[in-house]
């Protein structure tokens, strides 16, 4: 009896562990991701910005970036880019438990600084897309629209636990936050990954459209939501299986999520950065 005690016991620990693992390998793919993406929307937007402005955005890879005569829209556009910046550099910072120990203010600013960021730039972006001629099919717009209905509606329920400090619920809608905050930057890397592990199947790249297109559109943050909910439940659960098979899968994900980033920054975000400058 002792010793089939002991087996499972150690079976828990070595499932638990590796779930614990394979989460951590996925924040620092992740981060590392995302603090590149950064580094290139800093690099490649504040000069171009700074040198030209509103109209320097003429220079820009955006689709409706530079409207001449839309002054409110350009700002918008400046803003939502530059808006970025912040999200990007510290959504990864605000996963990190060591932080939220040691530094507790640190981390309820920085928390509250991204949930306004991410409110404003989604107020932004509603505006953009139903101010601006629509950028490939009208379901990738409500698809996107989506998004950041769900970005402001976690972010108040968030903040709400927080404020009643219900830490544990407030940390899963947090986790919930960064999902869907993270979505165009999903789009991006999951365009990448699909193009590179089926040749681009379901892409007209001329006109951005196809299944695959509308279909990740919803999916950048509908398929990470539903991974969420399985890492919790996998935490939650006392099946030692089911953690194995969350680790496994959470590893799978994060090997696509790598090769995404991989070719994002070497054939779009860093030959731009460095072509902006010099």
């Amino acid at each position: 009896m002792t010793a089939v005690m002991t087996a499972r016991w150690q079976s828990g620990l070595s499932a638990a562990t590796a779930l614990d693992l394979s989460a951590r390998l996925w924040w620092c793919v992740t981060a590392a991701g995302q603090w590149i993406f950064a580094a290139y929307v800093a690099g490649y937007y504040i000069p171009m910005l700074s040198q030209g402005g509103l109209q320097g955005l003429q220079k820009a890879h955006l689709f409706n970036g530079y409207m001449p005569g839309d002054g409110f829209g350009n700002v918008a556009v400046a803003a939502h880019v530059l808006l970025a910046v912040v999200l990007l550099g510290g959504g990864p910072l605000q996963l990190v438990p060591q932080i939220r120990t040691r530094f507790p203010s640190f981390h309820r600013w920085l928390g509250r600084t991204y949930m306004l960021t991410a409110v404003t730039s989604s107020i932004g972006g509603l505006y953009l897309i139903w101010t601006r001629p629509i950028f490939g099919a009208l379901a990738n717009s409500i698809a996107t629209s989506l998004d950041g209905v769900l970005i402001i509606v976690f972010a108040a329920i968030a903040l709400r636990h927080a404020i009643a400090r219900n830490i544990v619920v407030h940390r899963r809608w947090a986790l919930r936050l960064f999902m869907v905050t993270s979505a165009v930057w999903f789009l991006r890397i999951g365009f990448r990954a699909w193009s590179f592990f089926t040749g681009g199947i379901g892409i007209e790249n001329e006109t951005f459209s196809g299944p695959f297109v509308y279909a990740w559109h919803f999916g950048q943050y509908l398929l990470p939501l539903a991974i969420l909910e399985l890492y919790f439940r996998a935490r939650a659960s006392d099946d030692a299986r089911h953690r194995i098979a969350m680790a496994v899968g959470l590893s799978a994900v994060t090997l696509v999520m790598g090769v995404g980033i991989y070719l994002a920054a070497t054939k779009s975000w860093l030959p731009r950065l460095f072509e902006a400058t010099y």
